[in-house]
């Protein structure tokens, strides 16, 4: 048997990485496509030739979910700590950087507001409660505005859950009913982020490199510069089976790999970070769409006369819905490092997101503790930052963060926080813009993501975060992760049970905890 991974992303990473550690599959017998040079997919990071860094973005964890993922990177050897998994790395860095945001909202006049208190009213109690107790089936393809009222969206505990989690009003409210259930146990704490846990380094270096230097240990092929470009499906007694894929090197040079009868296809379906650009301190990102990176055709092609397969269409025909904006600061002196410290109370690495919730690009920055690549100079800091209303004209650059290039964006950023713009002194913030990178939250039905292993397929997986999970969230590696655990097990009959997905919303305590918190 052989297996095809389309895709590097962790998805893919996750189920080579389950084939080989509970299948018993040869690493030599599975083979990873990527159309890029470089692995990882989402979960990327990377030092830049002027020697700036730039990370589309950062993943937050905890240890009270991500079930899967912690499952995976407790036996993935850490790369700095011989004898040690990545999880027990993760694990010592939590245990010295504790999460406690003392600045999570800051108003127009850099005021650090009380955030003990969520600001409800009881018409918004008991809204946020009709949308929280509602079923799937009654949501079905509403967004979140046709169940809370305009006055919902200007409270305390909206503008934390917002930012922390990317949601936006016109998102699914499916979708926002399962991370109110999922993260339910950080609702009491999500003014201090104290659940929050980090990676030592940012996710690429943390996560990613680790997971494929153990897999390339174990003999797994990597064929990076090579898109697959189309399946070859036959329908056999009922069940679709993939005889071959089309592939198209970057080169330009075009083949064919035969799927044989026993091997294993896992495909990747759809890109959150599809058609990302960055800018520079003088250039605004190009403004590129799936036409541009055909990171959404292949899914397009096999789901023609196959609703099994699922509907891309609602997650990837509305930017302006599903579009924001990132962007990495390289700091070359301590100076904005030491006066962030100052202003909110927190070292770099223990305070999580700052959000200018008065600001029209609505943005929020996070200092990191350092270094937070790995290899990164003593001299350099680096931090991030992200705007969901990055279409909107800024309250000190009048223009929309959309064609502000990386200089202009620190002016913005220097006018909320009344600093001197002469703290960024010899830094470079690179922006980048993410068209499709909330589009996971769009309003869809049920069926327009696959199963992991849909009924009517014999050796296709979908692994990815455009799958259908019962109870589970999408925008997180758990969701991808846990479609790879999902779909191996099925398609090799792995009897080893997969760790459950933690009801705390069913825990008398967190209930308890969360009625409170709601009415201080």
């Amino acid at each position: 048997m052989k297996a095809y991974m389309i895709g590097s992303g962790i998805g893919s990473l996750a189920a080579a990485a389950f084939m080989i550690r509970d299948g018993g599959v040869p690493g030599s017998d599975i083979t990873i496509f990527e159309r890029l040079s470089v692995l990882g997919g989402c979960l990327d990071g990377a030092r830049l030739p002027d020697g700036a860094y730039s990370l589309r973005g950062g993943r937050m964890l905890t240890f009270d979910h991500y079930e899967c993922t912690w499952d995976l990177l407790s036996t993935i050897p850490s790369l700095e700590h011989p004898g040690k998994s990545v999880r027990d790395e993760t694990e010592e860095f939590n245990e010295l950087h504790k999460a406690h945001s003392r600045a999570r909202l800051v108003d127009r006049n850099r005021h650090k507001i009380d955030v003990s208190k969520m600001g409800f009213s009881m018409a918004d109690r008991l809204e946020l409660v009709a949308l929280a107790e509602a079923s799937e089936e009654k949501l079905g393809l509403s967004p979140i505005t046709d169940w809370l009222s305009p006055k919902f969206f200007k409270n305390n505990f909206w503008y934390m859950w917002q930012t922390t989690f990317a949601f936006q009003p016109w998102h699914s409210a499916v979708e926002f009913k399962r991370y109110l259930r999922r993260f339910m146990n950080e609702y009491p704490r999500i003014e201090t982020l104290g659940g929050v846990r980090r990676t030592v380094y940012n996710q690429y270096d943390s996560i990613t490199r680790p997971v494929a230097a153990w897999l390339a240990a174990q003999g797994v092929q990597f064929v990076s510069g090579t898109q697959v470009t189309d399946m070859q499906l036959a329908d056999e007694g009922g069940k679709v089976r993939v005889t071959a894929l089309a592939i198209k090197k970057s080169g330009g040079e075009t083949g064919t790999v035969p799927v044989g009868e026993d091997d294993l296809v896992f495909l990747q379906n759809g890109s959150m970070t599809d058609a990302s650009s960055l800018g520079s301190m003088t250039s605004a990102p190009p403004r590129l769409t799936k036409a541009d990176s055909q990171g959404w055709a292949l899914w397009e092609k096999i789901v023609e006369g196959r609703p099994e397969f699922g509907n891309p269409a609602p997650f990837n025909s509305s930017i302006p819905e599903s579009y924001w904006e990132s962007f990495t600061v390289t700091c070359s002196t301590p100076v904005f490092f030491n006066k962030m410290q100052e202003f909110s109370g927190n070292e770099p690495g223990t305070g999580g997101l700052v959000t200018f919730k008065d600001s029209n690009w609505l943005m929020s920055v996070v200092l990191y503790r350092q270094p937070h690549f790995a290899g990164q100079p003593k001299d350099l800091q680096v931090f991030w930052g992200y705007a969901l209303h990055p279409d909107r004209v800024g309250d000190f650059v009048a223009k929309p963060m959309s064609d502000c290039n990386g200089a202009e964006i620190l002016t913005e950023l220097c006018g909320h926080l009344n600093f001197d713009l002469g703290v960024f002194d010899g830094a470079v913030c690179i922006p980048c813009r993410m068209p499709y990178i909330t589009s996971m939250f769009m309003p869809r039905a049920k069926t327009d993501r696959p199963l992991p292993v849909p009924a009517c397929s014999k050796n296709l997986a979908f692994v990815s975060q455009f799958v259908e999970i019962a109870d589970d969230v999408v925008f997180t590696v758990e969701f991808s992760v846990r479609a790879a655990q999902m779909a191996v097990y099925q398609l090799l009959g792995i009897q080893r049970k997969i760790p459950p997905v933690t009801r705390h919303d069913k825990s008398i305590k967190t209930i308890v905890d969360s009625i409170a918190k709601s009415f201080a």
